[in-house]
C-alpha cells in the first residue's frame, strides 16, 4: 500500500485559487449585500471546502487524454480551458451550497454556523434570505458562462432538489416521519443531489462517456448519503461514542433521523413517543433511552459504510489508467470515503 494520502493537500493550491475567485464573484454594488454574501467566503469561515475538494479530485480522476479534441481543432473554439471550466463547476457548487446554508439557517432559526454567528443571527433574516438569493443568481451567471445546456439543467435541478428536500422535512405526516424510505429520499435531495450532480457535471464537461459520468454521479451520491448518515450519528454522540453527547439539534427540532428510525424498527413503542413530538424534554430523554438499548447507532453506521463502499466501487470501476496523477486522485477519492465514516466532527 502506498503512503497515506491527504486528499485536501493534493488540491490545496487550486482550492486557494478557487477561494480567491469566489471572493471576487460575490462582490455586490450594495455594501450591505456584499458583506452578507461574502460572510462565509471570508478567510477562516470557509468551512472544510469538502465539495470543491471532491470535484477537483474527480476532474483529475476521470482524466482521459484520448477524449480530448485534436489540437488543430482548438484554435479559438474553446473559450475556457477544460480545467478552468471544471473549477467553475466547483465554484458554482460552493455558491449553491452556501446559499442553501443561509436559507436553511433562516428556516431553522439557527444562531451559529461553522463556529461563528449565523448570518441571520448577525444581520437578520431578511438580509440572509436576500444574500442566499444573490449567491444563487451569481451561480446562475457562472453556470451560463459554461455554455453547456446539459450541465445547466443538472445544476438547476439540484436547486429544485434542495428546495424539495427542505420542504419534505418541514411538511411530514406522522407516517412519513417514521419512514426510512422517505428519510433517504429527503436526504438525497438535501445533501447528496448537489455533490452527485456536480460530479456528473465535471465528467460531462470533460466529454466523458455516459458510463463514466454515471460512475462519477454514483460516487458523489453515495459519498453524500454516507456523509449525512454519519452526521445523524454525530448529532447524538458528538465526538464521543456515548449517547446524548451530541448537540441533539435534530431531535430537538423534531427532525427524525436514521438512528431513531432503526430504533423504532426494534422497539415499535418508541413510535408513540416520536408522534408526541419533542417539545417536552422528557420525550427526548425517553427516545434516547430507547436509542441506547437499540442497535440504531450501529445500524446507521453500517448503512453509512455500505454507501461509502458503493462510492469506492464506483471509483474502482473507472476505466483503467496508468497516469500517476489520475491514480493519485483516485486514491484520494477512496481515502475520502473512509474519512467520511471515521470522522468525529
Amino acid at each position: 500500500m502506498q503512503e497515506k494520502l491527504d486528499p485536501f493537500s493534493l488540491v490545496a493550491d487550486e482550492l486557494s485559487l478557487l477561494a480567491n475567485r469566489l471572493r471576487t464573484m460575490v462582490v455586490a454594488e450594495v455594501p450591505k449585500l456584499a458583506s452578507a454574501a461574502e460572510y462565509f467566503f471570508k478567510i477562516g469561515a470557509e468551512g472544510k471546502r469538502f465539495r470543491p475538494t471532491v470535484l477537483l479530485l474527480m476532474a483529475t480522476a476521470i482524466d482521459a487524454p484520448i477524449l480530448r479534441p485534436l489540437p488543430d481543432t482548438t484554435v479559438d473554439t474553446l473559450p475556457m480551458e477544460l480545467r478552468t471550466r471544471q473549477q467553475c463547476v466547483a465554484e458554482i457548487t460552493e455558491m449553491i451550497h452556501v446559499a442553501s446554508l443561509l436559507h436553511d439557517d433562516v428556516l431553522d432559526d439557527a444562531d451559529t454556523r461553522r463556529g461563528v454567528g449565523s448570518l441571520n443571527f448577525v444581520m437578520g433574516n431578511k438580509l440572509a434570505v436576500l444574500a442566499g438569493d444573490f449567491l444563487l443568481s451569481r451561480a446562475c451567471v457562472a453556470l451560463a458562462s459554461l455554455k453547456n445546456t446539459e450541465v445547466v439543467s443538472l445544476l438547476a435541478r439540484v436547486v429544485e432538489h434542495l428546495v424539495t428536500g427542505e420542504t419534505m422535512q418541514m411538511t411530514t405526516t406522522s407516517e412519513q416521519r417514521c419512514s426510512m424510505e422517505y428519510y433517504m429520499q429527503k436526504t438525497y435531495y438535501k445533501t447528496a443531489s448537489l455533490i452527485s450532480n456536480s460530479c456528473k457535471a465535471i465528467a460531462l464537461l470533460a466529454g466523458q462517456t455516459a458510463e463514466v459520468a454515471m460512475l462519477a454521479y454514483d460516487y458523489g451520491k453515495n459519498l453524500g448519503l454516507a456523509f449525512q448518515l454519519i452526521d445523524d450519528v454525530l448529532d447524538f454522540t458528538g465526538t464521543s461514542a456515548s449517547l446524548g453527547k451530541g448537540s441533539l439539534s435534530d431531535i430537538s427540532h423534531g427532525i427524525i433521523t436514521a438512528p431513531i428510525l432503526f430504533a423504532i424498527e426494534e422497539f415499535p413503542e418508541l413510535r408513540s413517543i416520536v408522534d408526541r413530538g419533542f417539545d417536552n424534554p422528557t420525550n427526548v430523554d425517553l427516545a434516547l433511552e430507547y436509542l441506547g438499548k437499540s442497535k440504531g447507532i450501529e445500524r446507521t453506521r453500517e448503512l453509512a459504510t455500505m454507501h461509502a463502499n458503493l462510492a469506492s466501487a464506483a471509483i474502482d470501476s473507472l476505466p483503467e489508467s496508468d497516469d500517476e496523477n489520475v491514480l493519485k486522485s483516485r486514491r484520494a477519492l477512496l481515502e475520502l470515503t473512509q474519512r467520511v465514516i471515521t470522522r468525529t466532527k
